[in-house]
């Protein structure tokens, strides 16, 4: 087994455990009542697909398991703030805490200040987590095809839109095409090698070809320069999701704005 799969088997183990938790302390009736789940979701794609939309997804990031602390200081309301002004098309929160260091309110902050589609970048491996999503004013959720079967992608993609949010599926291979689904909104493909963690852009470029022709292609990882975002743009993918690029400056919104300015 390869570091990176140990890691997302233990996610995993985490993420049920939690869950089990959560039911326990606020079960689903009462996340329906919560305020935000009456709220209309912006929508990711009309974001993205707006004329002169810069396709950037900005992300929210205090920690990995691979880098360790990234940010330890930045505070959500500032970075997303300066996100939403520096042109971004989408903003992505962190909530996994165990792992990435999420603050409990991290995303809740995020929501009040944003008037752009947030994504929950969580690893949603129960129907009770959508449900969750919904209830914290998620936009979109993440769904990720390592960690879910064909069948689970596309019930749990069914009740994200069943409850008026869209839904991002991200791939790393070929053998993951079969995670999409009529359900799914966006693709977004890891240029990052989940064997040895090198980056291959020329990999997703070529897996994204095989997607159907009006999906929404998004790419993640190892988006580091202007140039990188422009080839990918030319080979069909309209957003870009980024967050360790702008996280590990002092002023992430500084640099999301440049960024976007060169693009």
């Amino acid at each position: 087994m390869n570091a990176k799969q140990n890691i997302l088997d233990k996610i995993v183990q985490q993420k049920l455990a939690e869950v089990a938790v959560a039911k326990e302390q606020m079960p689903i009736f009462q996340l329906m009542e919560q305020e935000n789940f009456k709220r209309t979701c912006f929508s990711a794609k009309e974001s993205i697909t707006r004329k002169g939309a810069s396709g950037v997804i900005a992300e929210f990031k205090r920690q990995s398991p691979s880098k360790g602390v990234i940010n330890g200081t930045a505070k959500p309301q500032d970075v997303v703030k300066s996100y939403q002004v520096a042109g971004a098309s989408m903003v992505s929160v962190l909530t996994d805490e165990v792992f990435f260091g999420a603050k409990a309110d991290d995303f809740s902050t995020a929501r009040k200040t944003l008037s752009i589609p947030l994504l929950r970048k969580e690893f949603i491996v129960d129907a009770y987590q959508i449900y969750q999503s919904k209830a914290m004013g998620a936009d979109v959720i993440l769904l990720i095809a390592a960690i879910l079967s064909p069948q689970r992608c596309k019930d749990f993609a069914f009740i994200a839109k069943d409850l008026g949010m869209e839904v991002l599926l991200e791939l790393h291979d070929e053998s993951e095409l079969k995670h999409v689904n009529r359900f799914v909104d966006l693709v977004g493909i890891n240029n990052r090698n989940l064997k040895d963690f090198s980056v291959d852009t020329d990999r997703s470029i070529q897996l994204a070809a095989k997607l159907p022709e009006d999906m929404i292609r998004v790419a993640e990882s190892g988006l580091d320069s202007p140039e990188v975002v422009q080839k990918m743009r030319e080979n069909g993918f309209q957003a870009f999701l980024m967050g360790e690029h702008f996280m590990k400056t002092e002023q992430p919104g500084l640099t999301c704005r440049q960024f976007i300015s060169n693009l």
